[in-house]
């Protein structure tokens, strides 16, 4: 099925040195820009990831520091990447797991300012997750009718981001509300809906230190906007002020916020609680 869009999507995939978002880096991103008008541009960059790629990775992939070594390095990619993204929303398969946030990473390391809570982010895999609850290999032999193995090399950034474009696809055929046997088993085409089904977490920074919590009221009732969609305020998800409300913390203690700052924690969760805290600044 077509995809109904209304600004372009960029179904993406990544390969990197490793699951750590903290440390590792990207070695292949492959993506898909989808316009509204159904046009589709493909690009599959190699990237110099300035460290040696594991033994165990280029196993997996069949990337080799041999194959990345005349490749750009993420910094000299990232202006053009970040001018392609704009305007974007955003798929792939367990994106909203990682890709996303090792993208995310990568942006902030080289100091592209690249703000994804613009943008929608669907989640194939998360579809899948809840309609099917299988891998992308299961996803692509249930949706599209073949084995993976048959039609792409495995373990590929650009091989899979072609199997995740065409089970997205197929996923929208077989739960067309027009089609659909089972009304809870329908999606629509519609790019809202489908960034709201592959969601699995209330996170504000995508490693989940800070999340969002329903407001209630003295006498513990849910609090509601004018559309009556529960109001929602930023809270720590750790440490000694798990639970408490983010903007809260930052009066109480100042200092707190200094120590995020300069402790391990990830650029986008430093990205978001100085957000936080310049928007406190602007209200007073």
């Amino acid at each position: 099925m077509k995809l109904n869009l209304t600004k372009p999507l960029i179904v993406f995939d990544l390969e990197t040195t490793g699951l750590d978002i903290v440390n590792d880096k990207i070695i292949q991103i492959s993506y898909i820009k989808v316009y509204p008008d159904g046009k589709e541009e493909r690009e599959n960059i190699f990237v110099n990831p300035g460290k040696p790629i594991p033994a165990v990775v280029t196993q997996l992939t069949g990337i080799s520091d041999e194959d990345v070594k005349n490749a750009p390095s993420f910094k000299e990619i990232s202006s053009s990447l970040s001018e392609k993204f704009k305007g974007c929303d955003f798929a792939g398969f367990n994106s909203n797991h990682f890709d996303i946030p090792m993208l995310a990473e990568e942006f902030l390391r080289v100091g592209v300012d690249f703000d994804f809570s613009k943008s929608r982010l669907i989640d194939a895999q998360n579809i899948y997750h809840k309609m099917e609850r299988r891998n992308l290999a299961a996803a692509y032999k249930f949706y599209c009718g073949h084995k993976m193995e048959e039609d792409f090399e495995a373990h590929r950034a650009d091989q899979d981001t072609e199997a995740t474009y065409r089970v997205l696809q197929g996923q929208l055929d077989k739960y067309n509300p027009e089609t659909a046997e089972e009304p809870e088993r329908a999606l629509p085409n519609d790019m809202d809906t489908l960034a709201e089904f592959s969601k699995t977490n209330d996170n504000v920074d995508f490693a989940g230190r800070i999340i969002w919590q329903e407001m209630k009221d003295k006498d513990n009732n849910i609090l509601t906007d004018a559309k009556g969609n529960p109001r929602k305020q930023e809270v720590f998800n750790f440490g000694k002020y798990k639970g408490w409300v983010v903007s809260d913390v930052l009066h109480r203690d100042p200092g707190y916020y200094s120590w995020m700052l300069s402790s391990d924690f990830t650029n986008d969760t430093k990205q978001v609680l100085t957000r936080i805290r310049l928007r406190e600044f602007n209200q007073k």
